[in-house]
């Protein structure tokens, strides 16, 4: 392969194309601004590079990312891309990647609102996430040991498993389909309305008014905390451990818990045929 090592490169559309290449140790960055630095190329693999220039990579084919810093400034960084692995590396620009297929994420630093958008085939193992809208209509997406932060994620996401992760996110899972979440803790406010076939596994949930509007939803062994005004007009098969603050108005299925503080039933616009049932009320 041919290789590039220690060049700082300012303008745009500087490695144009590029095929089968090593950057290694190169700046994208300079007075210039140059943007879309490494468009259109395919099969490279950047190594210790730092980027501060937009647009660097877009409808690349065949990427590989070890050890590289991405900037704030270097905004939109992967679109229109595929066949993708990034370790150990640091994305901190807005909408760092869209429309993007085959993706490995390891290890890696990710800040950048509306990250993810519309990409599929995407794994993510270890390390941490933080964006405002993260993983908007993904198809076939995975995360396991992953810390994430960010408000209104996952939402008409379709075909996804999160495993042994930290979620603190509100309006999370809303139209999504198909998706299983195991062995989680997952904070925040109105969470999975709207979902279909939704199931969490062995899960801590934590805040107000979670999983409404639900079609086939799951909860097996699962824990609430601060759950109110829960499952409201859902379809609902739900396991929890301990105490329920209050359901209200489930139309179908069953809820169990320890305890629950109060079933509300009222001004329902459907019929209520769930069962609700507290395991140790005498």
């Amino acid at each position: 392969m041919k290789k590039i090592i220690n060049q700082t490169f300012p303008y745009e559309r500087a490695l144009y194309n590029e095929k089968d290449a090593e950057i290694i140790n190169c700046r994208f960055e300079g007075e210039e601004d140059g943007e879309s630095a490494l468009k259109e190329c395919s099969q490279i693999l950047i190594k210790n590079c730092f980027m501060d220039l937009r647009y660097p990579l877009w409808h690349v084919n065949g990427l590989s990312m070890l050890d590289c810093e991405q900037t704030p400034n270097c905004r939109a960084a992967l679109w229109y891309s595929k066949d993708i692995t990034i370790i150990d590396s640091k994305l901190n620009g807005i909408k760092a990647l869209r429309e993007c297929r085959g993706i490995s994420i390891a290890n890696t630093t990710v800040n950048s609102s509306e990250f993810g958008w519309r990409c599929s085939k995407m794994d993510i193992a270890g390390g941490t996430i933080t964006g405002e809208y993260a993983f908007f209509e993904c198809k076939d997406l995975t995360l396991e040991e992953v810390e994430f932060s960010g408000k209104y994620s996952f939402q008409y996401c379709k075909n996804l498993t999160i495993k042994n992760s930290v979620l603190k996110t509100k309006d999370a899972f809303w139209h999504a389909e198909n998706v299983t979440v195991e062995n989680c803790v997952v904070q925040g406010e109105y969470l999975g309305w709207y979902s279909k076939n939704l199931t969490f596994k062995n899960c801590k949930i934590i805040g107000t008014q979670p999983l409404c509007y639900c079609k086939n939803l799951t909860l097996i062994n699962c824990e609430t905390e601060g759950c109110d005004l829960s499952f409201e007009y859902s379809e609902v098969n739900a396991d929890i451990k301990g105490e329920i603050i209050s359901v209200k108005n489930v139309v179908k299925g069953r809820v169990i818990a320890d305890k629950i503080g109060e079933i509300i039933k009222e001004n329902s616009k459907l019929a209520l045929k769930a069962k609700i049932i507290e395991r140790n009320k005498k």
